[in-house]
């Protein structure tokens, strides 16, 4: 206990550990662990390799970067015909709304490669008496004749789309602009309805209701198009802001080193402050639009709004922020003041850990390695799961508008012509479908998008493992270092690396395999719940739901105890199970500092993170939205000022965790060995204590000096 009275431990969770005098930090002499796991990841590996190598021998990554016209072909690939026509052109949008798109992602009607969208509106049997011939014929089939054909002629044989209307291009491909409003009356251009297929009248509010029926929501487009947007007028500043986020959290960390106990009070109060800051800012919204009109409206009153800034001109929205900010506010103050004890111990590890950080310094720079490795791994498995989708065939079916016994039917389009389907349905036209196939290779693809789904997980958690070895090892060698920082040995990073690869890999895969496993059972169970999001079976949805609470708990335990078992294995070098085990024991032996020293311990090093992230999203705020009078004309005009606000907080928030990650693992190894260094040692001149001295003082423990011999 921290005055000084020892509890006896559970003897169920093991002895304590022995003193032993010959236990100087991380045991040199070890062999490997886990040997068989090892051979297995390698197999596995070389197997990802061979799934790598067969996509990338079968796949076609040309069917996501380009669109496909109706005969299969490219737009905008060099070195073929339409090279210079990059984008897709429907003839009739309104055939995009059938339930056909959603089973094989093609819309039954003639697409062209253009090299642009039309941006005027026109009518086909205008056209073919006016001057717009040829800028109608550029979204035309070759072979049509204005001169000789009609237009129900050209109509017919579906050589030209009965009408042209202005268009935008999104995702290569030219959709309606169906934007303006009069009246509550859609506009698509300046003109309200027009001609479709067979000269009849179609409104344009009906195309846009069409187009809300299909995959490309109206809607959902606008908002995306706007936050693209914002994103062309913002991109500078936000890597702007991303980089001083950057220097803030490199800076809080030097200062930690040399003022870890005055920074983290400061942190504290600085926590408290902006919160009581943002439910200041939230009462006096509140308050300034009492009586306004149309602010007691409430949210649901509003649904879903695609301008976001509707939501904060009523007063339900800013007081729901304020209650949501309150409650945070009183959590913090009474965690500070029930755990006050625990907090000055757990500063008193920050502030070894500062130490530790500062003594080690290429500590600092080890989390560049692991987000190249990572970089890596998310590369090898996107670029093979993109060809893999894309390694199956082109598809061509039959659509036809009449009744037709081979409606739907696969078809050749090079033997179509001459093929008895044309004779028996004259309007019906071999079209591209979508990709797919009926090989061996085909039926097993399923297979392979699974193992690179596996692979990718139990690849990207061993790089993390790692990393937590390898600080685990270096910041072991700086606790158990009797003077320091005499006794650290030279170049600790590289030496634990060196031994977490040449002894430990099987356990660092066998650890990461137990997390994959878990992890992959996750994503199945994401995946069912999306399959049946339709179902009417609630019960079914209840179990559902549980699994997928309970597998989240477990995701969380097992990262827990492979983090512990990664130190164990750093300093003893013995297998994941053994190391597991007895970080398992140690820390049921010590079980209430574990639950609340461990944990204030990440609470304050989170609300470090939540101070960087409060400072970078606050000055964001006030510039984005135009209220630092001094820099007003510098900041860019937006749609939604959110979206860069919002793209800094997320991005300062995984940079302040990219610093903060070897502080944690820092704080973690040293308590470990801290709760060791409690059982092996007892403060007399045999058995010093390792612990640093304001540790000491802390517990109200100290070393006695070995007495002198007169």
């Amino acid at each position: 206990m921290e005055n000084g009275e020892e509890k006896k431990p559970d003897p169920k969770y093991g002895q304590s550990r022995e003193f032993d005098p010959n236990f100087k930090g991380p045991i040199q002499n070890r062999g490997c662990t886990d040997v068989t796991c090892c051979i297995l990841f390698i197999l596995a590996l070389l197997g990802y390799f061979a799934v790598g190598i067969i996509a990338w021998s079968q796949g076609d990554p040309r069917k996501v970067i380009y669109p496909t016209d109706s005969r299969g072909q490219f737009c905008g690939q060099a070195g073929t015909p339409l090279a210079n026509k990059p984008l897709l052109f429907y003839f009739n949008i309104l055939k995009c709304a059938s339930p056909l798109v959603l089973l094989e992602f093609q819309c039954p009607t003639p697409q062209l490669c253009v090299e642009s969208c039309p941006n005027r509106y026109l009518k086909l049997s205008n056209v073919m008496k006016g001057e717009d011939r040829e800028y109608y014929r550029k979204y035309c089939k070759e072979g049509v004749n204005f001169t000789t054909m009609s237009v129900p002629e050209i109509l017919r044989d579906r050589l030209c789309p009965g009408i042209l209307m202005p268009s935008k291009a999104f995702t290569r491909r030219c959709l309606p602009a169906l934007g303006t409003m009069k009246g509550g009356v859609v506009v698509v251009g300046n003109v309200t309805s027009f001609i479709g297929e067979g000269d009849q009248n179609v409104n344009a509010s009906d195309v846009l209701e069409a187009s809300k029926k299909s995959n490309v929501v109206v809607e959902a487009r606008q908002v995306a198009m706007r936050i693209f947007e914002d994103y062309t007028q913002s991109w500078h500043w936000i890597l702007l802001g991303l980089v001083i986020a950057m220097v803030v959290s490199l800076i809080f960390i030097v200062l930690l080193r040399f003022l870890a106990g005055v920074m983290i009070w400061i942190m504290i109060v600085s926590v408290i402050l902006v919160i009581g800051y943002g439910i200041v800012h939230c009462y006096m919204e509140f308050a300034s639009l009492k009586g306004q009109p149309g602010a007691d409206v409430t949210i649901r009153d509003l649904g879903l709004q695609t301008d976001f800034s509707v939501y904060l001109q009523i007063r339900q929205t800013w007081l729901a922020f304020l209650i949501i900010l309150a409650i945070v506010e009183i959590i913090i103050i009474l965690l500070l003041i029930f755990l006050r004890k625990r907090i000055m111990i757990a500063i008193a590890l920050i502030k070894e850990a500062s130490r530790a950080v500062g003594h080690i310094m290429s500590s600092l720079f080890y989390p560049l390695l692991t987000f190249t490795l990572l970089a890596l791994v998310i590369a090898y498995w996107a670029i093979t799961a993109v060809f893999l989708s894309t390694s199956n065939e082109q598809v061509y079916k039959v659509f036809n508008e009449t009744d037709c016994p081979y409606s739907r039917d696969t078809c050749n389009p090079e033997t179509f012509n001459a093929s008895n389907v044309s004779t028996v349905c004259p309007d019906a036209e071999c079209l591209f479908a979508f990709y797919g196939g009926e090989t061996l290779y085909h039926r097993y693809l399923i297979l392979f998008q699974f193992y690179n789904v596996f692979l990718f997980f139990w690849c990207a958690n061993f790089v993390t493992a790692l990393g937590q070895v390898t600080l685990a090892g270096a910041f072991a060698s700086y606790y158990w270092a009797f003077k320091k920082p005499d006794d650290i040995p030279a170049y600790p990073i590289y030496s634990s690396l060196g031994r977490a690869l040449r002894y430990h890999t099987g356990s660092l895969a066998f650890g990461s395999l137990i997390l994959s496993l878990v992890q992959v059972i996750r994503v199945l169970l994401e995946y069912l719940d999306h399959k049946l999001k339709g179902a009417q079976n609630k019960f079914a949805k209840l179990m559902l739901k549980c699994m997928k609470c309970c597998f989240w708990c477990l995701e969380k335990c097992i990262k827990f105890l492979n983090r512990n078992a990664y130190i164990m294995i750093a300093i003893y070098g013995k297998s994941f199970c053994t190391s597991a085990r007895d970080a398992f024991f140690l820390l049921m032996r010590n079980i209430v500092r574990v639950a609340v020293l461990d944990k204030v311990t990440d609470f304050l090093l989170f609300l470090g993170k939540l101070l960087i992230v409060g400072i970078v999203g606050i000055f964001s705020f006030f510039f984005f939205s135009g209220r630092i009078k001094a820099v007003e004309e510098a900041a860019p005009s937006l749609n939604y000022y959110w979206v860069p606000i919002l793209t800094l907080v997320v991005g300062s928030y995984l940079i302040a965790h990219g610093f903060f990650s070897v502080y944690a693992m820092c704080v973690d190894t040293l308590f470990l060995c801290f709760l060791e260094d409690l059982e092996r040692n007892d403060g007399s001149p045999e058995r010093p204590y390792f612990m640093p001295q304001n540790l000491l003082d802390v517990l109200k423990k100290s070393n006695e000096q070995p007495k002198s011999i007169d």
